[in-house]
């Protein structure tokens, strides 16, 4: 956690005379927090700039920040490494006493200075950092993550620091995958791109036709065979079974990032047109799986012949949502000390038309996009750049000759290579380094499981998806409390259903009075109970099924299968994502020292919490 040095008012002025020779850097981080009586100096949010020479000093002999070779870890496990440090002794020189504290509890102490701290942004016109935490555009910590410990952070490009419009980018592949199989004989006539067909984190289940929606155990909870949703009582015939289980390839395909949507639009009407018998006969046998080949095979035909690409470099405004505040955002970051690095599959000159066009107008002075990374490498091919090693390449012109070279230097471009020579060139590894991409697979989990660096994933329906869930607060609180009655009736009619089971067989029931209960007395109160829970279910069931209709009507929430559950998607990203948002700009409302804590994970029997409350915090034996 931040390290805290408190310093009483009168010792200002001398705290200012021995720092004369300092000047803050140029940059949008807070400054110190000053109250009428103190000035708090806070780790990640003091930055000063020096003439000394070493990386591991930070305002001369004042203050230091704390190296690789002598960080430690805190109770939360995370490096104390680039925690800024006061040196007590510069301050004794000077007559300051370093060990000055505020009277009473820290409790009480921490509480004053955070409101003292809160009214001095307000006043500077800062937005108060939980701000951005409550908001769509949050970073979301499933894994306690310290900033100030990591020394490189490498970025994705394509729907990470460029985001396209889905709508024009995925409908043009959809429209050359479409061409590309019309040429192949398939009949396409009549059939248009529709984005709200699928959503990511689905499954395409390549043996049945079908498009699944599973919770984070793989259980199937909502189903589409081609374009028509399956009933529940069908997706329980099909899968009651069956379990989702991305391992077996052969069968199913994880819909891990946007640019999987045009595929599985495109594939599930293929379903139907297979399903109608339209497909003509001299295309051979097909079956769903061979389908899914065939659509596969058109739509990676768009990509490499280049057509797509090409059309998009060409008017990269009709495809590519700007974000002004991206570039200032990694600005921060590398102004912090942080290296930056461009991890791309793409080739180098769609990457420098894409970055030139998104970046460049929105840089400070003559900056260029170039001046943000200290390496870029293009035509990674990811995963594999995670897994193995491959020929590495040195981008030597504007117009993208390479010549073979073994060994990365700060500032260059390259192609291909592999991770681990990125992380020998910068003597940095491991979980130094974050890794921030859109696809769960080949960016997050690959490079958590075989380099263990930190992941972040984007992920930009987030947005959406938080807004529709305010929006749903009032119809989920509803199905809540409907849920909560039946549960109560049901839990009284069973009691009653016990108490009629054991006199049937000639037990005693419950208790005497149960026991000598008059029949008709017992039966009608199971009646009655009964028919309440059956007009409970029939106003349950539509709200449930309407559910997530504000995000996508077919699918409901990215984030969730059914009310309470989490979807397999948030599954993943919770085992394999550090830290989860919307955008890379939302970094901009945090410091590039932010340190990210995750929250508290409930589990089942967490109600003992509501028993102690019930019990007066009473405890039993």
């Amino acid at each position: 956690m931040p390290n805290l040095t408190i310093l009483s008012w009168p010792n200002l002025q001398s705290l200012a005379m021995a720092t004369t020779n300092l000047q803050f850097l140029q940059n949008p981080f807070p400054r110190p927090t000053f109250s009428s009586k103190y000035l708090v100096m806070r780790a990640p949010k003091m930055v000063f700039k020096c003439g000394c020479s070493s990386s591991s000093s930070v305002g001369g002999d004042a203050f230091s920040l704390t190296s690789s070779s002598k960080c430690d870890v805190d109770y939360l496990g995370e490096s104390t490494k680039g925690d800024l440090n006061i040196n007590l002794k510069h301050l004794e020189n000077f007559g300051l006493d370093g060990q000055a504290t505020l009277e009473g509890p820290i409790e009480q102490v921490a509480r004053l200075e955070a409101e003292e701290a809160g009214s001095l942004l307000r006043d500077l016109g800062i937005p108060s950092p939980s701000a951005a935490r409550l908001s769509p555009r949050g970073i979301f910590c499933t894994r306690t993550l310290n900033l100030r410990s990591i020394s490189a952070i490498g970025y994705d490009m394509d729907y990470t620091l460029i985001h396209y419009n889905v709508m024009a980018w995925e409908g043009r592949a959809y429209d050359y995958c479409m061409e590309n199989l019309k040429s192949m004989g398939f009949p396409v006539e009549g059939l248009a791109f529709d984005p709200d067909l699928v959503i990511r984190g689905l499954v395409i289940d390549k043996e049945k036709g079908n498009l699944v929606k599973a919770d984070r155990f793989g259980y199937v909870k909502r189903a589409m065979h081609g374009t028509k949703m399956l009933s529940t009582r069908a997706v329980s015939e099909m899968y009651g079974r069956e379990l989702v289980d991305l391992r077996k390839e052969s069968q199913w395909e994880f819909l891990n990032t946007l640019f999987s949507v045009s595929e599985a639009v495109a594939y599930m009407q293929m379903v139907d047109r297979l399903d109608d018998g339209v497909i003509p006969a001299d295309l051979g046998p097909l079956d769903y799986k061979g389908l899914y080949k065939a659509v596969g095979k058109a739509l990676f035909r768009a990509h490499v012949e280049g057509q797509l690409k090409s059309e998009i470099m060409s008017k990269p405004e009709l495809f590519v949502e700007p974000d002004p505040e991206l570039p200032l955002a990694l600005l921060d970051q590398k102004e912090a000390g942080k290296k930056l690095l461009l991890i791309t599959n793409s080739d180098y000159h769609y990457t420098d038309k894409m970055m030139q066009h998104s970046f460049n107008r929105f840089l400070p002075n003559d900056m260029g996009w170039r001046d943000l990374f200290d390496m870029v490498i293009v035509s990674a091919r990811k995963p594999e750049f995670f897994q193995m090693s491959h020929p590495l390449y040195e981008v030597v012109t504007g117009e993208g000759l390479m010549r073979p070279c073994f060994k990365t230097r700060t500032g260059g471009l390259y192609s291909g290579g592999s991770a681990q020579m990125v992380e020998n060139s910068l003597n940095i590894h491991g979980d130094e380094i974050l890794y921030v991409g859109d696809h769960i697979y080949t960016d997050v989990s690959q490079s958590k499981v075989h380099l263990r660096w930190r992941t972040a994933l984007i992920c930009r329906e987030l947005e959406e998806e938080y807004r529709a869930l305010i929006h749903s607060r009032g119809p989920r609180a509803t199905v809540v409390e409907l849920i909560n009655q039946k549960e109560v009736v049901g839990d009284l009619f069973n009691q009653l259903r016990l108490a009629l089971q054991r006199r049937t067989e000639e037990r005693p029931a419950q208790t005497l009075a149960a026991t000598n209960m008059d029949d008709r007395e017992l039966t009608e109160s199971m009646q009655k109970l009964l028919i309440v829970m059956q007009r409970l279910d029939e106003k349950i069931a539509p709200l449930l099924e309407a559910d997530g209709e504000l995000f996508n009507k077919r699918w409901g929430f990215l984030s969730r299968a059914g009310l309470w559950d989490k979807s397999h998607l948030m599954r993943q990203i919770e085992k394999y994502a550090d830290i989860y948002t919307s955008r890379v700009s939302n970094f901009l409302n945090y410091t590039p020292f932010m340190y990210f804590r995750s929250q508290e994970q409930t589990l089942a029997h967490d109600t003992y919490s509501h028993y102690c409350s019930e019990h007066n915090g009473s405890s039993t034996n």
